[in-house]
């Protein structure tokens, strides 16, 4: 998925001090449910209320759902704002100019036609990040030009293409294939036919690679992906530019019924949806996108089978758990670490904090998915689901409990296991806290959570509201900027 995924090595940090922020934001419902938001270049916009000290201010802003700073995405419009017609064609014609060089129909074309020509002919531009045509060479003669494109690399797109880098909007970090295998192996043993990709594109080519190899795998898969440059490679019937924030086909109402035939093929069953949102995005516009597509999928049920739920797994870092438990309480968090080709952290066989924190939330019962143990994982049969190997049997909390891949230890006051170490301190309890804590904590901070929008599941230097705040705040200091120039 081409958006942020932020550093979080401050995922720890509960209880430590920090500087305390009055304000925040929070996704809300339209007022009028039935009047459709405005446009901005990545679809329709989220409403958000601005909150200052707790309370939420009556008026509310339209803004971009997938980029969290103004300087990808500008656009900021009041709720109640009325616009003129000029304002509302600069508008328009701002979308037009954001929309990729080619149409869906014409990179279809154009890949028909790449993979027709000879290997001496088939080039890709790596400096425009697109495939080369032979009428395209005179305009691309200054560019660094990869030759000799073979159908090999064609179907590995996610390793021909840069990783888009802002870290804000569209820093990508793709599966490394230690993971990447292991969600293939494990779809395949779990049953599974088809594979829905929301944001996760070298999944899509892992199972695509499988079912065109020697041993011909059945699997099946869609990609839902932001980047437009995927379009190049794929048919209409194996990827759809999509906004998982929004839940936006940017090719319309055609790739919404590719999206659904998809879903309700053979009635629904043997379909799985995998999801690797970015980590600084909001959890419930993406728990609404994933409604939708569940609501979708459940089209093409009987009333018979209302009760079923479509399968996901959806990968996140395991401090978001009570959030999304939060939209969907039949998830529950697995201990395999998710691991990244591109990122210097989340590796996998780092040790203590420098552990991925990333794990994979799923409504599949634990017990049917088996973890491997050359890569350090153990079956619990107290509580008959695979853990890590320092992840111990809590006989006071009667779980495994450890979230982050050490072992945790239990604390009778608190009545829970915690962490073990912060750093190179060990947690104590607080007696003024009522809570375990770092060593010269500051009591009069808030006990936990965030200082921004108050969530319990992440610290305030990770919050996916700080570009949005700061985007709220620098509108409102324009407005009383203009507002000063009038009364003068």
């Amino acid at each position: 998925m081409a958006a942020s995924r932020d550093s979080f090595e401050n995922e720890e940090a509960e209880g430590s001090e920090g500087s305390q922020a009055s304000s925040g934001v929070q996704v809300v419902l339209p007022s009028d449910p039935g009047a459709p938001a405005p446009l901005c270049p990545h679809g329709p916009t989220l409403l958000f209320v601005k909150m200052s000290q707790g309370k939420q201010e009556t008026r509310k802003f339209y803004a971009c759902s997938a980029c969290r700073d103004r300087k990808d995405c500008n656009f900021f419009q009041w709720e109640d704002e009325k616009l003129s017609e000029a304002r509302l064609a600069a508008r328009e014609a701002q979308n037009q100019r954001c929309r990729p060089p080619l149409s869906r129909a014409h990179c279809v074309e154009r890949y028909l036609m790449f993979i027709e020509l000879p290997l001496v002919q088939r080039k890709f531009c790596q400096s425009c990040q697109q495939l080369l045509l032979p009428d395209d060479w005179g305009e691309h003669r200054e560019h660094i030009v990869l030759a000799d494109v073979s159908i090999a690399q064609l179907r590995r797109p996610s390793r021909l293409l840069f990783p888009l880098e802002n870290k804000k909007t569209n820093a990508q970090y793709l599966f490394a294939d230690r993971s990447c295998q292991f969600l293939v192996d494990l779809v395949s043993a779990l049953g599974f036919r088809r594979v829905l990709c929301v944001g996760t594109p070298r999944l899509h080519e892992l199972i695509r690679l499988a079912a065109s190899g020697e041993k011909k795998s059945n699997i099946k898969s869609l990609l839902l992906d932001i980047d437009f440059r995927y379009s190049q490679f794929y048919l209409e019937d194996s990827f759809c530019r999509y906004n998982m924030f929004n839940h936006h086909f940017f090719d319309g109402k055609d790739a919404l019924e590719v999206c659904r035939a998809f879903l309700q093929e053979e009635k629904g069953e043997g379909v799985i949806m995998v999801t690797d949102p970015p980590f600084g995005g909001l959890v419930e516009p993406l728990a609404i996108t994933f409604r939708k597509l569940i609501a979708m999928w459940k089209e093409g049920q009987s009333q018979d089978d209302s009760h079923k739920e479509l399968p996901i797994f959806w990968i996140f870092p395991y401090f978001f758990e009570s959030r999304i438990c939060q939209f969907f309480p039949s998830f529950c968090m697995l201990d395999y670490q998710v691991d990244y080709d591109n990122h210097a952290l989340y590796k996998h066989g780092k040790t203590g904090r420098k552990q991925s924190p990333v794990r994979i939330f799923t409504n599949i019962p634990p017990s049917k998915i088996i973890l491997p143990a050359e890569e350090g994982y153990r079956f619990c049969p107290l509580c008959q689901r695979y853990v890590s190997l320092e992840n111990q049997h809590c006989e006071h909390c009667n779980a495994c409990t450890s979230k982050d891949g050490r072992k945790w230890k239990h604390c009778f006051l608190c009545k829970k296991c915690v962490k073990p170490l912060f750093y190179f301190a060990a947690w104590n309890h607080c007696s003024t806290c009522s809570q375990c804590a770092v060593p010269d904590h500051s009591c009069a901070h808030p006990k936990s959570g965030c200082f921004i929008c108050g969530e319990l599941d992440h610290k305030r230097s990770t919050c996916p509201n700080v570009g949005i705040v700061k985007r709220a705040n620098k509108a409102v200091r324009k407005q009383k900027q203009k507002q000063r120039k009038v009364i003068r």
